[in-house]
């Protein structure tokens, strides 16, 4: 039996997320069919409203509703220390170990020279502006633990220290190959506690 044509196309469109396969697919659009129909006109307005409203923070990259993000413009975080992270998606996990209270840098990626990902594809030049224009003391990298992550830390590192900006990396504690985002927060924040100088 033939689906309906919208059903069909809805199904196509879900398939597209990431992590949701053909049966996670048909679970969504179903239970989408199921409730009440303001219940999924929320869920559309929220996702239009996503879509319109946020953008990169002009300063860090993070995601912003305004030209800052509200980590950029909070008067109670240390703004002489900046964490570089490869996604904005690796902030929420460092933010949930509530031991950090520094700003962000977000690189938009990591160097992956095999994949075409070179230094001007990703935001150092505007870290380095920040760092020559505001009064930074450390700098902490926090790409992933992996080849791309160990070689965007080391590239930065040479490019940071010759500035006289304290320079530290993670410590070990995080998984080899891993990503920041799925860490947990006892992980990571020991990971933070005892990130050494490169």
């Amino acid at each position: 039996m033939q689906a309906a044509p919208a059903l069909v196309k809805l199904l196509d469109e879900l398939e597209r997320l990431p992590g949701v396969g053909p049966k996670s697919a048909q679970r969504i659009a179903y239970w989408m069919l199921n409730t009440d129909k303001a219940t999924v006109l929320r869920l559309a307005d929220a996702i239009v409203e996503v879509k319109n409203s946020v953008h990169f923070c002009k300063r860090c990259f993070n995601y912003a509703e305004d030209d800052l993000c509200q980590i950029c413009s909070s008067d109670k975080r240390d703004q002489g220390v900046i964490c570089v992270v490869a996604e904005p998606t690796d902030i929420p996990p460092i933010e949930r170990t509530g031991v950090y209270s520094g700003v962000y840098h977000v690189l938009g990626g990591e160097l992956a020279p095999m994949d075409g990902v070179g230094p001007n594809d990703l935001h150092i030049a505007e870290l380095m502006k920040r760092l020559a224009a505001e009064d930074v003391r450390e700098v902490i990298l926090a790409t992933n633990p992996n080849v791309e992550g160990e070689t965007t830390a080391a590239y930065l590192a040479r490019l940071i220290k010759p500035l006289g900006v304290t320079v530290t990396r993670l410590a070990s504690g995080l998984p080899v190959g891993g990503d920041l985002e799925f860490a947990d927060e006892i992980t990571l924040g020991r990971a933070i506690e005892s990130r050494h100088a490169l």
